[in-house]
């Protein structure tokens, strides 16, 4: 019985180390650059409103986020206690992420965990997105058509060498693209990501492709 509540300790204890470690600022093993397709996200909202699906610029993909990723999982909320972001900081990043309450909530949530500062932190935000090429079907389409995500997949990986499909993952609702998520090392190399691949759209599905306002 001393032998069982010993081994059953060291078991509680290896799990709470595994917890920590989970939300150590700069411990995690790779990157995922989210790219959010805006005239899907705009379409789910009540009325267009804000910058992003109310102001006087269209917007195809912007940044989601920046996520430090685990092989399986992913770190969150590394900081609780980190500084408010400066309001010129915030405005800076809207050309890519057109909502301030995005910015702010990516930050706290996800780029606390990357072990930067935040100025660091935004500025890897920006290179990611340079690296990664829009397909020119997506960066100004004029009408509403409709695509399987092997095609976005094959898209995507045309348009930038090195891009394989296991370093990709297209993500829907039931009807709509909805995003395209990218695998980079932290030098922002591309990278395979099982997991993260793994979560794509059904291969079958037909999605529609809002276009721009």
């Amino acid at each position: 019985m001393a032998r069982l509540l010993a081994a059953l300790l060291l078991l509680l204890a290896a799990a709470g180390g595994a917890s920590a470690r989970d939300d150590q600022p700069g411990a995690f093993d790779f990157y995922v650059l989210a790219l959010s397709w805006s005239p899907t996200y705009c379409a789910t909202r009540d009325k267009p409103d804000g910058l992003q699906c109310g102001g006087p610029r269209p917007f195809a993909f912007v940044v989601h986020g920046l996520w430090p990723q685990y092989e399986r999982g992913f770190p969150e909320d590394c900081n609780r206690a980190a500084p408010r972001l400066p309001q010129r900081q915030i405005d800076a990043m809207l050309d890519l992420m057109p909502s301030p309450g995005l910015v702010i909530h990516e930050w706290r949530k996800h780029g606390t965990c990357s072990g930067l500062p935040s100025t660091a932190y935004f500025d890897l935000v920006r290179a990611a997105r340079e690296k990664v090429a829009i397909p020119p079907s997506y960066v100004d389409p004029p009408d509403y058509r409709t695509v399987s995500p092997a095609e976005v997949e094959t898209a995507f990986i045309a348009a930038n060498p090195g891009l394989g499909p296991d370093m990709i993952s297209v993500q829907c609702d039931k009807t709509r693209l909805r995003e395209v998520r990218v695998c980079l090392t932290k030098d922002l190399a591309f990278r395979a990501c099982p997991q993260v691949n793994a979560q794509s759209c059904p291969a079958g599905r037909r999605l529609a492709v809002p276009p721009l306002r």
